[in-house]
């Protein structure tokens, strides 16, 4: 499947750069708008049967956040081609623990605990889009993308400290939490529409579903936040997934 998408996303850029410049017309496009993410499940990258066989899974809640991006692009009439930068983040909020399926739950936390900190991604795709002529210069378009993605985790940790029965309160965890980032493939598809607004400009609205494949995170698997864990990994395996509502400009040149 890497490979794959890796030679589509080549492929695509390749095309870009190699098309004949006179049977395009050029575009520059910016985007910005709400961003939420997928619950995350993080989960150790063996499970670790010479005792137990426990194996370790984390899934965490994100909260809403911004997305970005920009574009340079070809238009050849009914369809298009482009290059993309991209950015979101979004806030890390709450997460549950699980041991092969089971639920964790903690004395004073339960099984749902809050969590601080966020996770951005910085990406690079290679899109092409189908548009539809609506009359009026209207435009309703279909659109697919694949490229590369780096996920970074911002001082993620739990708001308090794992709680012991004999606690009365919750103590705050004043660890500055897990800073780490991670390369991995990833792809896009989405549809839109966009309408003409002045000469060789377009407003365009658009919804993009975004994904990354699985990727191995060092330094946080359940042997980090659990270290009297016999069991647990020091890495852990996860993906990233995302809905977006975006609102930008499309100008010709």
């Amino acid at each position: 499947m890497k490979k794959t998408l890796s030679l589509l996303a080549v492929l695509m850029v390749a095309g870009i750069a190699t098309t004949p410049a006179q049977a395009a017309t050029h575009y520059v496009s910016g985007f910005g708008g709400i961003s939420w993410m997928n619950n995350m499940d993080i989960s150790d990258t063996y499970t670790y049967a010479p005792t137990n066989g426990h194996n370790y899974t984390t899934s965490t809640d994100l909260g809403s956040g911004l997305a970005l991006t920009g574009a340079i692009g070809c238009d050849y009439g009914s369809y298009r081609l482009e290059a993309e930068v991209g950015y979101q983040t979004n806030d890390v909020k709450s997460a549950v623990d699980f041991d092969n399926g089971a639920v964790i739950s903690y004395p004073l936390e339960g099984t749902r605990y809050a969590i601080r900190g966020d996770i951005s991604v910085l990406s690079l795709m290679g899109n092409g889009y189908y548009d539809f002529d609506l009359g009026s210069k209207v435009e309703l378009y279909a659109t697919a993308g694949v490229g590369v993605a780096q996920v970074s985790f911002h001082n993620v940790n739990s708001v308090y400290l794992t709680a012991k029965p004999e606690d009365i309160s919750l103590d705050a965890n004043n660890n500055p939490g897990f800073n780490g980032h991670e390369t991995t493939l990833a792809w896009q598809v989405g549809a839109g529409i966009s309408a003409p607004i002045a000469d060789n400009v377009r407003l365009d609205l658009r919804y993009r579903y975004f994904a990354t494949t699985d990727f191995t995170i060092s330094d946080y698997g359940s042997a980090n936040w659990n270290p009297s864990n016999p069991d647990g990994t020091n890495s852990a395996n996860t993906n990233l997934s995302s809905h977006s509502v975006l609102l930008g400009l499309r100008v010709n040149f």
